[in-house]
């Protein structure tokens, strides 16, 4: 058979092949035949669906010195981007970055420059601020900066509210532009034209946008001149319209910060500590009394570096004030997200992914 046959066979095989994906198949289910349309699997189909307003939230907290551990600047970014994902997957609606005293860094007078060896907190805190951005407003809030040099080789998030030009949802996310005046303040929100917000904001700020009635109809319509929306509280899209709207991030100087600083009234009612010395997460669901976990309304599930929360408690001078020899007495819950490990260690990155997916019912049960 010569190269030409090969070639036409082939060529007519995927000819073949692509229409049978345009007209209706004959798929038999139970012995009948039916005439439904073949599903196309090319695009994701699991977009997020908002049903019902939430007030509660789920917090994750981690060390930054696990960035030291990386070798490069390649796999500093890469561990960054591995701990976004688990975050947006799980719907984590706040990530803290603590430091746990045991990075090794060095004093560095400004962190306009590379921080991933002299501050690697920062360094975290910054990568996991660009990926949760939507795209379309990282060159107004982002500058170039060494720390971001990889960044665009990560995957996206692909979050809720990181919309594209012409898809519609009632709220979004959006950047002042200078020149607001008495008529209002122009916002770029990744429309056809900026929309406009009857407030008096200084230009460069990142809002929350709810439109209003009619604003779709103008932002489809290419002879409208305005699209009108009001500035609100960015967790309105969760609390009012039950929207996954992304995750906040803030810094802790130390384990005791995370909990001190605490923005939501009346701080964490469950606090969850990780350690391969604590006990199987499944006696959070089967376990005495002691161990369940019933309701809640802000929880808190905190992740320690290479070296365990153990040292993150100890070298916190608060809590060495307030007597605290265990790392499990700092915690409502002392768990193990991983009993049976095969490998002596299991890295934090990873840890974020298993633990997350074990308390996965605890959050969906809520």
């Amino acid at each position: 058979m010569g190269r030409g046959e090969t070639n036409a066979k082939k060529r007519k095989r995927l000819s073949e092949a692509k229409q049978s994906l345009t007209k209706p198949s004959a798929t038999v289910q139970n012995g009948t035949s039916n005439g439904t349309v073949a599903e196309d699997t090319s695009r994701p189909t699991a977009v997020y669906k908002p049903t019902k307003g939430r007030d509660w939230t789920v917090s994750v907290a981690l060390p930054g010195s696990i960035i030291s551990n990386a070798q490069s600047h390649d796999l500093k970014t890469s561990m960054a981007g591995q701990i976004a994902r688990a975050l947006s997957v799980f719907c984590v609606d706040e990530v803290i970055v603590f430091d746990d005293g045991n990075a090794q860094t060095f004093h560095q007078k400004s962190t306009d420059e590379y921080t991933g060896k002299s501050n690697p907190d920062h360094f975290l805190f910054q990568l996991l601020s660009y990926l949760e951005t939507p795209p379309h407003l990282r060159k107004h809030l982002f500058p170039i900066h060494p720390n971001l040099s990889s960044a665009g080789t990560l995957p996206s998030l692909d979050l809720p509210h990181h919309l594209k030009p012409k898809e519609w949802c009632p709220y979004r996310e959006g950047v002042t532009l200078p020149g607001a005046d008495e008529r209002g303040t122009l916002v770029e929100a990744g429309l056809r034209i900026p929309a406009t917000v009857p407030d008096l904001i200084p230009e460069n700020h990142r809002v929350t946008l709810r439109f209003v009635p009619g604003a779709e109809a103008a932002a489809k319509d290419v002879n409208s001149g305005e699209i009108r929306a009001e500035a609100v509280s960015p967790d309105e899209p969760r609390e009012e319209a039950g929207y996954y709207w992304g995750f906040s991030v803030r810094r802790a100087e130390s384990l005791s910060a995370v909990f001190t600083e605490c923005a939501y009234e009346g701080g964490y009612d469950i606090s969850i500590g990780t350690s391969e010395r604590g006990v199987d997460v499944e006696r959070l669901y089967e376990g005495d009394e002691e161990q369940i976990v019933g309701r809640f309304k802000h929880l808190l599930v905190v992740f320690g570096g290479v070296a365990g929360l153990e040292v993150a408690v100890k070298n916190d001078l608060e809590l060495q004030k307030l007597g605290a020899v265990e790392a499990k007495t700092v915690f409502d819950r002392w768990i193990n997200v991983c009993p049976g490990q095969g490998s002596r260690t299991i890295r934090t990155e990873e840890a974020v992914w298993i633990g997350l997916m074990g308390l996965r019912r605890l959050v969906a049960n809520n």
